[in-house]
């Protein structure tokens, strides 16, 4: 008989019955029925209930043992009684009757339980994450990310992608957020960057013909955490594809992320392909968000020009001063007592809104305070517009149409049409819905220093090509620049590539890089492009994302195996620590104290948010 085990703590059926067998695991529970005491014994594939009977020379050495102890026990398999039938478990049909124990490893007192379902603050649990991963839902968790990679691997490779890995040490790149640096002890005062995407790399190997490349690939990028955003670092299925166009690639990713969410989803509605594309200007239109979630059926309208000239002061205003008026329908809403709409109000103020202001419709027409000031035929265009009928309602986020306090505007009205959904329970459950979001502009404002910035992807072939750089105003130039997003959440950003050195050259310069740092800082890949390379594009959806929606988990931390806090710290491991001051010469390094925090009023740059693959 093997040392530690003949068998799996998930194992053991009815028809192992009568059979001897030795289990190894941890102890999940005890339960002590006078004389009689049973354990549940764990390990990573399940629970075997194990019974020490009244009488037993092991009952003294079981009762000392702490929950969380490792043990091997031997004994016999037998049924259990009717009554005693765990229906919960694989294994509840049977125990094992405990001859022999050896206990391989003591546990002390727990700083958490592992059993249960007991609630426990972030740092507890990540300072002690080896004891955090023993819980169920988390194990599930990690065992269902291990499974998406292997789905997404066979997937990939059953399309023809061949797995590569590209560099982690390799230099600085302008990719949107801040880089990890690596200090170069051969090369004082030169430092490697960690990736934040093997974005170069990956455009270098269709240079080199390798045509369908992918990898599970990590990245690092020092930028703060947020629901569903890891600090430090992510991995993404990232891959890029020769000779292709961007329905190509939509092509080669739809199928795959469908089949990954058809076989973790557990049964939820997941859209088929071809997903849904909506162009970017027509996503903050109508969702007010680039980041859509098609669960909610509920459109933005438009409406600045009901109000233009209307007898409704505050809205006349804001319209005829070029801003936009945006309607929010809330259907079935109209009947909701005032409260409903007294604490959307209070709501809209919590989140910088001035208020929220509504219209309901009844069999008699408009109603509330912004209806009694409008015009009924105005009144009845927004209705029409939004196609509500009697007993509906709609909100409305007015403010600047242009810049950076124009996309607040729009942005607050997606944050009310998500509010409105949720609170009429109009979101749909158990399903994934895909869209594809197309047509980014290649630039933007940055409004502080009034230059011209890239909005998206530097290294995106912009839609036109050089005829457009040379022959538009930058900021109506388009780019073939995509991002895939499920559920309001995006999983990707993607591109069809520049590969052509002038292209890529001009559409830096429009951007403020001069030609010459352009060669300096992208030389590697500009050289290679010279000698010859083929159109590309490809994409990269976030793993610990997808995870993160198949989980139906809020926070991206509890399906990646060791996260760091959100302050960038494991607690466990005590990173980020000082390092001594030997090894500091070393590395030519000296630490000095960080700048004084800026006085009230006081500007710091902006790094422009481009976002790599």
């Amino acid at each position: 008989m093997h040392a530690y085990r003949t068998h799996d703590c998930a194992a053991l059926r009815p028809t192992d019955a009568g059979q001897t067998v030795r289990l190894s695991g941890w102890v999940h529970a005890k339960r002590d029925h006078g004389g009689l005491l049973f354990i549940d014994l764990r390990d990573h594939a399940g629970i075997t209930q194990v019974v020490f009977p009244a009488g037993s020379p092991l009952l003294d050495a079981v009762e000392r043992v702490r929950v969380e102890s490792v043990l091997t026990v031997t004994g016999a398999v037998v049924l259990r009684d009717g009554p005693t039938v765990n229906a919960k478990l694989p294994t509840g049909e049977v125990e094992v009757r405990a001859e022999a124990m050896e206990v391989q490893s003591a546990a002390a007192v727990l700083p958490m339980q592992v059993a249960g379902h007991e609630h426990y603050g972030d740092e507890l649990r990540l300072r002690y994450r080896y004891l955090d991963l023993r819980r169920e839902r988390v194990h599930r968790n990690m065992m269902l990310r291990a499974g998406v990679i292997a789905s997404l691997r066979r997937r990939m490779t059953a399309q023809g992608f061949t797995e590569f890995q590209t560099p982690i040490l390799t230099a600085s790149s302008p990719e949107g957020a801040r880089d990890f640096l690596v200090p170069a002890r051969l090369h004082p005062g030169k430092f490697y960057a960690l990736p934040q995407a093997p974005q170069q790399f990956k455009q270098l190997l269709m240079v080199a013909g390798f045509d369908r490349y992918f990898q599970i690939a990590p990245c690092f990028r020092d930028e703060a955490a947020r629901a569903d955003r890891s600090p430090g670092e992510f991995y993404q299925l990232d891959f890029e594809m020769s000779f292709v166009t961007q329905e190509d690639v939509f092509a080669t990713l739809e199928p795959v992320m469908a089949g990954v969410f058809e076989e973790f989803g557990g049964g939820r509605t997941v859209d088929t392909a071809p997903f849904v594309r909506i162009p970017y200007d027509t996503a903050l239109a109508e969702y007010g968000s680039d980041k859509p979630d098609l669960r909610n059926p509920l459109r933005i309208a438009d409406v600045t020009d009901a109000f233009a000239g209307s007898g409704f002061g505050l809205f006349a205003k804001i319209a005829a001063g070029g801003g936009q008026v945006r309607a929010i329908p809330a259907p079935g809403a109209g009947a909701r007592p005032r409260s409903f709409f007294d604490r959307l109000n209070e709501w809209a103020r919590a989140e910088g809104a001035g208020g929220l202001g509504y219209i309901t419709f009844d069999d008699e027409g408009a109603k509330g305070p912004i209806a009694r000031n409008l015009e009924p035929e105005r009144a009845e265009t927004i209705r029409t517009r939004c196609g509500l009928g009697a007993g509906d309602a709609v909100f409305f986020a007015a403010g600047p149409r242009d810049g950076l306090k124009g996309l607040e505007t729009t942005k607050f009205s997606g944050l009310v049409r998500s509010r409105i959904a949720t609170e009429l329970e109009l979101v749909e459950r158990d399903a994934f819905r895909f869209c594809w979001v197309v047509d980014f502009p290649m630039y933007e404002l940055n409004e502080e220093t009034g230059q011209v910035d890239f909005s998206h992807n530097p290294f995106s072939m912009p839609q036109g090509g050089l005829a457009a750089l040379d022959g538009q105003d930058p900021l109506t130039i388009k780019a073939y620049q995509y991002d895939i997003v499920c559920n309001g959440i995006e999983l990707s950003s993607g591109a069809i590539r520049n590969h052509r050195p002038e292209v890529m050259i001009r559409a830096f310069a429009i951007a403020g890089y001069p030609e010459g740092e352009v060669e300096a800082r992208f030389g590697g890949m500009l050289n290679a492009f010279r000698y010859g390379a083929p159109p590309h594009g490809g994409s990269a959806p976030g793993v610990d994302r997808i995870v993160m929606l198949l989980a139906d988990e809020p926070n991206i931390r509890e399906v990646i195996l060791f996260p760091l806090n959100q302050q960038g710290e494991d607690p466990m491991m005590g990173a980020p620590a000082a390092v001594p001051d030997a090894r500091l010469r070393e590395l030519s390094l000296r630490t000095v104290p960080p700048p004084a925090k800026p006085t009230p009023g006081a500007t710091s740059p902006v790094v422009p948010e481009t976002k790599p693959d």
